[in-house]
């Protein structure tokens, strides 16, 4: 029978919970136990797809189709275990599923309440597929004493009361700032989140305190004391240089001690920390550094590119070398010239995005790229922007665009209205729902013989993630082959496009899927290995 953990938090947001539950299923791991993380979203949306990234940062998306929390993609780096539409609900999606039972009349005219109605779907989304499970971790999004959280909570209260006892436990994630004014580190911020979590029947097994400097063991007993935890339970979590020092960070602190000593298992094996151990080595004792640019319209905001960042430090870790990322707003190449900011990096990275906003700069930024050999690397909007590149200035048609800019022109990329889904036939409207409305999930796709992503996956067949609603139109393959940018991987009937490539080119690729989404520290994306590689000899690193 699966235990499970319940990982709230308090004080504020952005604390980390999502981070310290990734590195928590980490440890478990290392220990030969079998982890499935979820996570618990209290807002009122069905899904973050039709979200800012402004509001909400990265949409994560996973193999079977669903528009999830970034927080998955910590929990897939951390582990491999990868995530599915089972892992994430939202209250938007409760509500939902509630309400269209309630309109079929499944509820036989009852009063439809947040008690029991809410709750009990809750508890049944967090015990659904796990009967080869060893542990469940649970992290509940926002923090104690949001309202839109209170249903979150009573189901984890009452879920922990209906299952057998020592099979669950709560660890508490919460703030020790240090007032410089007064020289001291403040416990009062977590003493009152637990007095919180407690006055709705929740008390925290297990205290995860995040801090800018060792906690005194004075304030280790006082907060144990205030908070009725053990002295022992209440872990350190301090800033780290790197989040993939975080396990090992939170083992050395005997979280993984406290967890299993909460649920009454003392003899667990000792963890395996050894590929941690090799991912900070090549994050540590880098041998050099490249330089990439990264061209978007979201980058005052690095969680919108989560993953991405990631990926490409995947990629600095599989070629031993550090990789400095330098933000550029695309729209600035619209208005200046793109040499001027571009001419000192080692590669260009146009990563995915909506709308027309920034797009003549990407496409600027993939000009430069193609002309002065420098490693260019697209994805998704950043294929498509080096698609009506090479139209414009190698095919010769210069009004090309894409339908998505909403102006006149050559439309070389168009809405999608159908695509094969295994035996399915996916349709789309223009006047549909804008939500779960895209490409969303894995597809295979085959690459072409002999091709440079043939040569970079070692295969002809490849399944990577999708989430588009525009497709560049293969009607202008053979124009667009004929100069030189190369269709080298297309769906399996051969009607989409999956990748483009310049062979003539030391490095330029362009894919409509989001490879970042499947790369992890201790198995580094091939294309993300291969383009910091290829940053690495446009440096003379090589």
């Amino acid at each position: 029978m699966a235990r499970y953990i319940f990982i709230t938090g308090g004080v504020v947001s952005s604390l980390g919970k999502g981070l310290a539950s990734a590195a928590l299923g980490a440890l478990l791991q290392a220990r030969g136990y079998k982890v499935r993380l979820r996570k618990l979203d209290p807002y009122l949306n069905v899904d973050p797809g039709t979200m800012s990234p402004y509001q909400h940062g990265e949409v994560y998306v996973t193999d079977d189709g669903a528009e999830t929390d970034l927080d998955l993609g910590h929990y897939e780096r951390f582990t491999g275990v990868p995530a599915s539409r089972g892992d994430n609900v939202t209250t938007g999606q409760i509500y939902r599923d509630i309400l269209a039972k309630e309109r079929r009349g499944d509820y036989l005219g009852g009063t439809v309440q947040v008690i029991p109605h809410v709750t009990d779907a809750i508890k049944n989304f967090v015990q659904t597929d796990i009967d080869d499970v060893d542990f469940v971790l649970c992290e509940i999004g926002g923090t104690v004493g949001d309202i839109e959280a209170l249903p979150f909570f009573e189901a984890i209260r009452q879920l922990n009361n209906d299952l057998p006892r020592r099979r669950s436990i709560f660890v508490h994630l919460t703030l020790l700032p240090y007032i410089a004014a007064a020289g001291e580190m403040k416990t009062k911020p977590t003493q009152h989140s637990v007095k919180e979590l407690r006055s709705i029947g929740i008390q925290p097994d297990i205290l995860l305190c995040r801090c800018d400097r060792p906690i005194p063991e004075g304030e280790k007993r006082k907060i144990g004391l205030f908070c009725n935890v053990r002295e022992s339970s209440v872990i350190e979590a301090q800033d780290v240089d790197s989040i993939y020092a975080v396990p090992h960070a939170y083992h050395a602190e005997g979280l993984d001690v406290e967890v299993l000593s909460a649920f009454g298992i003392e003899d667990a094996p000792a963890p395996d920390l050894s590929v941690w151990d090799e991912v900070m080595t090549a994050v540590r004792e880098p041998e050099g550094e490249v330089n990439i640019a990264v061209v978007g319209k979201y980058t005052e905001l690095k969680d919108a590119y989560k993953s991405l960042i990631e990926s490409l430090q995947h990629g600095g870790i599989s070629n031993n070398v550090g990789v400095n990322i330098e933000w550029m707003d695309s729209q600035i190449f619209e208005r200046e010239d793109a040499a001027s900011y571009l001419e000192k990096v080692n590669g260009i990275l146009v990563p995915g995005g909506f709308g027309e906003r920034g797009a003549e700069g990407k496409i600027a930024a993939a000009n430069f790229a193609r002309t002065r050999n420098v490693p260019y690397f697209g994805i998704c909007y950043g294929m498509q922007m080096a698609v009506l590149e090479a139209a414009r200035n190698m095919a010769g048609i210069r009004d090309a665009v894409s339908s998505e800019f909403g102006r006149t022109g050559t439309k070389l990329v168009g809405l999608m209205t159908e695509w094969a889904d295994g035996d399915m036939l996916q349709k789309r409207g223009i006047e549909g729902d804008m939500g779960g409305t895209m490409r969303l999930g894995a597809f295979e796709a085959y690459l072409q013989e002999g091709s440079r992503v043939e040569e970079i996956y070692g295969t002809r067949v490849i399944s990577e993630r999708h989430r588009h609603r525009y497709e560049v139109d293969m009607n202008y393959r053979k124009i667009l082959e004929a100069e030189g940018l190369v269709f080298s991987g297309v769906s399996p009937d051969g009607v989409l496009p999956e990748i483009v490539e310049i062979p003539e080119h030391p490095w330029y690729i362009g894919v409509q899927f989001h490879p970042e989404l499947k790369s992890r520290p201790f198995a580094p994306h091939p294309l993300f290995a291969s383009f910091i590689e290829a940053a690495m000899t446009q440096s003379r690193l090589v």
